[in-house]
């Protein structure tokens, strides 16, 4: 799944760098340009982030630190763990609700220049929705189970993890 979800940004990512790319030079060069261009490149990068931000939820990539509950004992960790996912579920909750709830409201909408619904937009928002309430129901299980690998609920960053390398790369080298 995180395979086609990364597909799908990519072939968002080309389409939204072709319109956007196309328009500045129809617009400097030739004195026209393509309309519907950044409506269709704001709707594609909304869309781009959301299904990013499912990848790095199943993938636990949210940069995040674990300074109090790396010291807990086994049992605080766990209890955290659930706790957080807990509250990551009522979150993506009402997401899913209010996406919902717009996307029956802005069904009849039309986009002011491309004439589609509205409801494309807010959907963003309820495949958010429901795809991390799926990822996270499943991260609470594993926590209940006593999965140790479910505690963790985010990475810390790329730069510190090297540093604390080079630190363990020192002291072995004295």
């Amino acid at each position: 799944m995180n395979r086609l979800l990364g597909i799908v940004i990519g072939v968002c990512l080309a389409v939204m760098v072709v319109l956007v790319f196309g328009n500045v030079v129809l617009r400097y060069a030739f004195n026209s340009g393509i309309t519907i261009s950044e409506e269709i490149s704001r709707w594609l990068f909304l869309w781009m982030t959301f299904l990013g931000a499912i990848i790095a939820l199943r993938e636990n990539a949210h940069l995040g630190t674990d300074v109090l509950t790396s010291r807990l004992p086994l049992v605080g960790q766990r209890i955290c763990a659930v706790l957080a996912r807990l509250l990551m579920l009522y979150i993506s909750w009402l997401l899913l609700s209010g996406s919902w709830t717009q996307m029956q409201i802005n069904l009849d909408v039309q986009a002011p220049v491309s004439g589609a619904s509205m409801a494309i937009f807010y959907g963003s928002g309820f495949v958010f929705g429901l795809a991390s309430m799926g990822i996270l129901a499943v991260q609470l299980w594993q926590s209940l189970k006593g999965d140790r690998s479910a505690f963790s609920l985010s990475q810390e960053s790329e730069e510190l993890t090297q540093y604390e390398a080079r630190l363990v790369e020192a002291k072995q080298a004295r």
